[in-house]
């Protein structure tokens, strides 16, 4: 498992432009059909992500998806979740053709430069086999709230490790 914007195939987003590639573009060039690629959108919800690399995880609110976004067109059929197969429908295969705005929300989560850092042009049928849409999701809790607070304090033989 990974990000949508490690798994997709690179080259069927604005990044391939920039000659950038991913680890589904190289999954897809070596395994061909064999592979199967699996994105997901939402179209808001809540996330643990941080504000910066090495920061803290924080809950935060998913803002709606942009108005010309897949995760928006996809909120606008009014079904709360589904799974979608372009390969096994032309006409919704060439319906995802259409260049759109895709969200990626990892690690980082930086709603107030949403646009900016989270958002990239893509044509969906060819980046994935399958999407799976959840108009609303729900941000992961960690398991053990003990453990990560006993981590996230300076540890008690600092510095011998003893």
């Amino acid at each position: 498992w990974a990000h949508n914007s490690h798994l997709g195939d690179a080259r069927a987003t604005e990044r391939s432009d920039r000659s950038e590639w991913n680890v589904g573009q190289l999954v897809r060039e070596r395994h061909g059909d064999d592979a199967l690629l699996v994105g997901f959108t939402t179209y808001t919800g809540t996330v643990t992500a941080a504000s910066d690399w090495d920061g803290p995880h924080e809950r935060k609110r998913v803002r709606p998806g942009l108005p010309e976004s897949y995760e928006a067109l996809f909120h606008r059929l009014q079904i709360p979740d589904f799974l979608l197969l372009p390969g096994m429908d032309p006409e919704l295969a060439e319906a995802l053709q259409e260049p759109r705005l895709e969200r990626a929300i990892g690690v980082i989560y930086r709603p107030e430069t949403e646009r900016h850092s989270h958002y990239f042009r893509a044509r969906l049928a060819d980046q994935f086999d399958a999407v799976i849409h959840m108009d609303e999701t729900s941000a992961l809790e960690p398991l053990d709230v003990e453990s990560e607070r006993m981590y996230s304090e300076t540890p008690e033989t600092y510095p011998s490790g003893v």
